[in-house]
């Protein structure tokens, strides 16, 4: 048995030439020990998103997450479908007083208010609202499509 320590952030060159390798070992032990089914979102099934009418996949996605937002309200905390309107979803996690900022030093996706969106089948199934910061990445609210609760996706999101 050999073991070697290897920076995962920022990520080294023998981080990045074993990371599928490594990934594999994870999504198996994930579904041998925790049971895990073979379709819970992968790394290349989320994706992160400036919350900006400014940017072109957040427009796109925008009532695709609302609708999401909406269904989630309505099941899981019981609201009235005139509380989980579009204006209602903008307000309460597209409005941020966070701006938009990248700096040489800072992460590649800069610094601001993000919607990390999870995906199946090209589908969004999930959102977590995240504010990434200088020295903190802060979870703000997690929706998901509560058809899917069976992925446990709040945890998930939690350890991503």
């Amino acid at each position: 048995l050999k073991v070697r320590v290897v920076r995962s952030s920022p990520p080294s060159s023998q981080f990045k030439a074993t990371f599928q390798e490594s990934y594999q070992v994870y999504k198996r032990y994930q579904m041998v020990i925790h049971k895990d089914p073979p379709d819970k979102p992968t790394i290349n099934q989320v994706r992160l998103v400036p919350v900006s009418f400014e940017d072109p996949q957040f427009k796109s996605s925008f009532s695709q997450s609302a609708a999401l937002f909406a269904k989630y309200q309505m099941a899981i905390h019981k609201d009235a479908p005139s509380d989980c309107g579009e204006n209602e979803f903008t307000r309460f996690l597209c409005d941020s007083p966070l701006e938009a900022e990248n700096l040489p030093n800072g992460p590649d996706c800069g610094y601001g208010s993000f919607h990390q969106q999870y995906l199946l089948d090209g589908k969004i199934i999930a959102v977590g609202v995240v504010d990434v910061l200088p020295h903190c990445v802060s979870s703000v609210y997690l929706y998901y499509d509560p058809d899917y609760s069976f992925l446990s996706l709040g945890v998930y999101s939690a350890l991503r």
